[in-house]
């Protein structure tokens, strides 16, 4: 009995609590982090997301995405077109997605529910957390590599520190020392709620852009022009199997493939936003333009180095010692050299944290409402870095983490099911209260699973996973029908996925799929909202500004909604 109310006792000790009055219950189904956002949490104006886009793309693999293009032999303008003509579709896929998130205030977590039924979103919830898990550790060791830069940049004793590590280590002391370091710096940042984040976008916008343009003009300053690099011409072997349309294809693919887990969760963070516009805004013009200037940057730098140095350098870190001769050189190089890698680091720092350890929070709060939420979901996603182990990853299963590259192919056909599901089944309207609820739920289908989906999605995937598997595993001579599924991956995925889905909900009908709440229990929206959607605002003082008045909580208790038969 003792021990049965000790574990009681620390249940209810680590149970997560929530202003009930401002409709924050938890239950198995429900927290503060997962019913839709009130205004008085949707914080993020349109620089709140150019700067979540900006983070995806002043990064060091945005900066080396014209190398991946060069060479495949293509040229340094059908480079360009890729990017240009990938970024634009990541803009239009992403809005697409998030749109849910802005009418209604939910995120991915919850999204998926109306899709998949309650249970069912365990599907594609568990794989956002895999991805979450193996991409932040994967973060982290990059990112150290930077912190190491700056270390030297300091110490230039470092760049030569003996290995203490055996040979069955896939590391150097060198190299776990920048992850160790980078790991305890982005520690602190998880303790800031999704809210604030507009002061670290600014720090991170400024500080890694003006480096990086700083770093472009000395480069070209230097070497008084760009060197060969820029003026590259088509290359393609002449054993190629491949002409340049389906190389363009390919790297159209590879490029919406490596944003993929960003478009898929975009709706966890477009429901911070103000107003649809402040996303659209910030969203276009960070994917257009940042997106596609720092890839212009990357190749521009390199390109100049070339005529410095003698060599391409497409990864920062390396190009960065060799700027200061391995910390051998002066100390205005090395400074210079600091203050980049900082940039980079710090960049690298806040995107992982924003994209893989915050994203893992809310998808960990969706499997455990009780105990988890953002915060805490986060820590645990940051720790997971631990039990991957990147160093296995990064120096030894190559394979490994190509294939964790081409995940697209199984988020492209949720991401499929989402959007049909969104705008053309459901005419874009959610009954909210049956998110959070198994009891005459409408959303709870077949025992919480939605049948359709799980058919409607490994068709999407099915026809492309042999070209996965065979260009992972650099077959020499790999069937030509397949490759070309493996180039349209994406695009195969997400229409085959949405037009079975589609199509199996016109012949097996759910009914009431359009139906809405009479009346906004969360509080979810502002008055002009509740009217434009056709509910019943809760009163005017329990959703505008912050907390509302004891008055007011105590009358939205006492609001009975449509067919759930109970009070709030």
């Amino acid at each position: 009995m003792a021990l049965r109310q000790r574990f009681a006792s620390l249940d209810h000790k680590i149970r997560l609590k929530g202003d009930e009055a401002q409709h924050e219950q938890t239950d198995a189904w429900s927290n503060r982090d997962l019913i839709p956002l009130p205004p008085w949490r949707r914080t993020w104006g349109w620089f709140h997301f150019y700067g979540f886009w900006a983070i995806a793309s002043l990064n060091i693999a945005n900066w080396q995405t014209p190398s991946t293009f060069l060479t495949m032999g293509l040229s340094v303008p059908q480079a360009m077109l890729i990017i240009v003509v990938g970024r634009i579709l990541i803009a239009l896929f992403s809005t697409l997605v998030a749109w849910a998130g802005l009418e209604w205030h939910i995120g991915f977590t919850v999204q998926n529910r109306y899709s998949w039924g309650l249970r069912g979103s365990y599907i594609p919830l568990l794989q956002r957390i895999l991805l979450n898990f193996i991409w932040n550790a994967v973060q982290c060791w990059n990112g150290g590599r930077l912190i190491a830069v700056c270390i030297t940049a300091i110490w230039p004793s470092f760049a030569r520190i003996p290995n203490t590590f055996g040979p069955d280590m896939p590391t150097t002391t060198y190299e776990f020392v920048g992850f160790v370091v980078f790991w305890f710096l982005s520690t602190p940042f998880l303790l800031i709620r999704p809210e604030k984040f507009k002061i670290p976008f600014l720090v991170v916008c400024l500080w890694c852009g003006l480096g990086m343009l700083a770093w472009m003009i000395w480069a070209l300053v230097v070497a008084k022009g760009v060197g060969p690099l820029w003026n590259s011409g088509q290359k393609l072997p002449a054993s190629s199997p491949w002409g340049s349309s389906w190389l363009i294809m390919a790297g159209i693919n590879q490029t919406l493939g490596g944003l993929a887990a960003g478009i898929t969760n975009g709706s966890d963070f477009s429901r911070y936003a103000r107003a649809p516009k402040s996303y659209v805004i910030g969203t276009i013009t960070s994917c257009l333009i940042t997106g596609v200037l720092v890839s212009l940057i990357g190749l521009v730098t390199a390109a100049a180095a070339q005529k410095i140095y003698g060599e391409v350098y497409w990864n920062p870190p390396d190009l960065l010692m060799v700027m200061m001769d391995n910390g051998n050189g002066s100390s205005k190089a090395r400074a210079g050299v600091f203050f980049l890698a900082a940039g980079f680091a710090f960049t690298a720092m806040f995107e992982n944290i924003c994209g893989n350890a915050v994203a893992g929070g809310i998808d960990l709060a969706g499997l455990f409402p009780r105990y988890i939420d953002i915060r805490r979901g986060a820590i645990i996603t940051f720790v997971a870095a631990w039990i991957v182990q990147p160093w296995q990853l990064i120096n030894r299963a190559t394979t490994f983490i190509s294939v964790l590259s081409s995940f697209s192919v199984f988020l492209a056909p949720i991401i499929g099911i989402m959007t049909c599901d969104y705008y053309l089944l459901r005419k874009r309207r959610v009954r909210l209260t049956h998110l959070y609820k198994t009891k005459n739920s409408s959303y709870y289908f077949w025992n919480g699973v939605n049948w359709r989906a799980i058919p409607a999605w490994i068709c999407g995937w099915a026809p492309t996973i042999g070209g996965l598997v065979v260009t992972v595993r650099l077959d020499p001579t790999p069937p030509r029908p397949l490759v070309q599924l493996y180039f349209l991956a994406f695009f195969i995925g997400f229409f085959i996925s949405a037009i079975i889905f589609y199509f199996l909900n016109v012949l097996f009908p759910v009914p009431d799929m359009d139906q809405i709440d009479d009346v906004d229990v969360y509080g979810s929206f502002s008055p002009a909202e509740a009217r434009k959607i056709g509910i019943i605002p809760l009163d005017d003082d329990t959703i505008v500004g912050k907390p509302a008045a004891e008055d007011g909580r105590r009358s939205a208790e006492n609001v009975v909604v449509g067919d759930m038969g109970s009070k709030v």
